[in-house]
């Protein structure tokens, strides 16, 4: 078929600039770190050559700096370490899910067995799908490991982690990284404790208690006068305990709690920054033209946003723009804060560095003009920077000052200039274009003359 070469030759063709890239992606970590030859480099000094390198890239590209610096750990890794697999993707004999499935099995192997191993997992990669190619190399990589699973497992135990991947319309997965017994058992629980809620509404007339997560919609609310029925699927159902379990429980590990209650774990709830429209909460039908925020991950309904609205105890910030631009013209609270501070959070309202959506609550505030050299403590020469980029301005070549209106300027250590832009809020004053003949507009409105 005409259509299935097409797609073949696609394929081969998408493969090979993937890795011309790859290729290109390492040799620029590679020169990042011959600038330190000769030189005694520490740890810190190679990390901080990969950053300048990895936010040049990064600006030119629109991208965040640290996918690109991400992108040039696995170039290196995947070249140096892999280079049959490399050469067998860049000639089209394998897409990039096989590669990512080669290196995900190939890492965990001893360096001085993964040339043994990258040229098998080659040869095994013919004719299998991705999938069914990961079964494979799991078994292969075992054979080559000089440590049993259990050894392996004590170390794997220290990556345990959380965190939150963003998705569309609000949602976002949040992912923990736990040893393989205890996510089960987990699971299982979420499970078992679904089904028991899920066995009792069947069984009763009454619905059970509404969710304690903020966003979901209670099933025991009224409407129309009567009650509504819980009709949340099995995920749903499991979700919402998760949530629960997480914002109002209190850890058992806490060191500080007694039997009396909570101790200082407990009593930590969570933190989120929040931009909310007054006329986005006083219509919703707005919302679409002038979203509430959630700083850092993007908008969210208006109702989240009503819910947060009428239960937070922390004082809002009422910040005041222009009309028209949208820019912040000054800010103030019911409550003593930092004056500059609110100013600075409803300005920057994240990390100001090009890509950066790290919230600003979460960042500390720079002085663009080193304090010690005279620069003012002024917000026409502060702002916000997350930890990584405030300590990527300090300590490699990228230079930052800040022009009139909040605009920071950015020059790369090549010479390139970068500018980052305060986000405007929605204006209050919307002009439209009129589509109608100018004798239409002349007759509903007539000349002043």
């Amino acid at each position: 078929m005409v259509v299935l070469r097409e797609v073949l030759d696609a394929d081969a063709a998408l493969a090979a600039a993937e890795a011309r890239r790859t290729r290109a992606l390492a040799r620029a970590g590679r020169l990042a770190l011959d600038a330190l030859a000769g030189q005694r480099a520490s740890s810190r000094a190679a990390e901080m050559a990969l950053r300048e390198v990895a936010s040049e890239i990064a600006a030119a590209e629109c991208l965040s700096d640290r996918s690109v610096q991400a992108q040039i750990g696995r170039a290196m890794t995947l070249v140096d370490h892999f280079p049959a697999t490399v050469d067998a993707w860049e000639a089209g004999a394998l897409s990039r899910a096989h590669v990512q499935a080669i290196v995900d099995a190939g890492t965990p192997v001893p360096v001085d067995k993964r040339g043994e191993f990258d040229v098998l997992a080659v040869a095994t990669a013919e004719g299998l799908s991705a999938g069914r190619l990961r079964a494979r190399l799991a078994t292969l990589a075992e054979r080559l490991q000089p440590t049993t699973i259990t050894e392996r497992h004590q170390r794997g135990r220290e990556q345990r982690c959380v965190r939150v991947v963003r998705g569309e319309n609000g949602m976002s997965d949040l992912i923990a990284t736990l040893p393989t017994v205890l996510a089960v058992g987990i699971s299982d629980r979420l499970t078992q404790q679904s089904r028991a809620l899920i066995d009792a509404r069947e069984n009763t007339d009454t619905p059970p208690p509404a969710s304690a997560e903020p966003a979901s919609v209670p099933p025991g609310g009224e409407e129309g006068g009567g009650v509504k029925p819980d009709l949340r699927s099995a995920d749903q159902v499991r979700a919402d305990i998760l949530a629960d379990l997480l914002l109002t429980a209190a850890p058992d590990a806490d060191p500080t709690r007694t039997d009396d209650g909570p101790g200082t774990l407990g009593a930590i709830r969570a933190r989120v920054q929040v931009v909310v429209p007054a006329l986005s909460v006083l219509d919703p039908a707005r919302e679409n033209i002038d979203p509430a925020e959630l700083v850092g991950h993007g908008p969210i309904d208006i109702d989240t946003a009503q819910r947060l609205t009428e239960a937070t105890r922390v004082p809002w910030d009422r910040v005041l723009t222009h009309p028209v631009t949208g820019a912040v013209l000054c800010t103030d609270t019911y409550q003593r804060t930092a004056a500059i501070d609110r100013y600075l959070r409803a300005r920057d309202r994240h990390c100001r560095w090009p890509g950066c959506t790290t919230p600003a609550v979460r960042c500390e505030v720079d002085h663009n003009l080193d304090y010690a050299l005279g620069g003012k403590t002024h917000v026409c020469n502060l702002c916000h920077f997350c930890q990584r980029h405030h300590t990527q301005k300090q300590f490699t070549r990228w230079q930052v000052r800040q022009l009139p209106g909040g605009v920071i300027e950015f020059t790369s250590p090549t010479g390139r200039v970068y500018t980052d832009h305060p986000l405007p809020y929605s204006p209050a004053v919307r002009f439209v274009e009129d589509d109608s003949p100018p004798s239409e507009i002349l007759g509903r409105h007539p000349a002043p003359f």
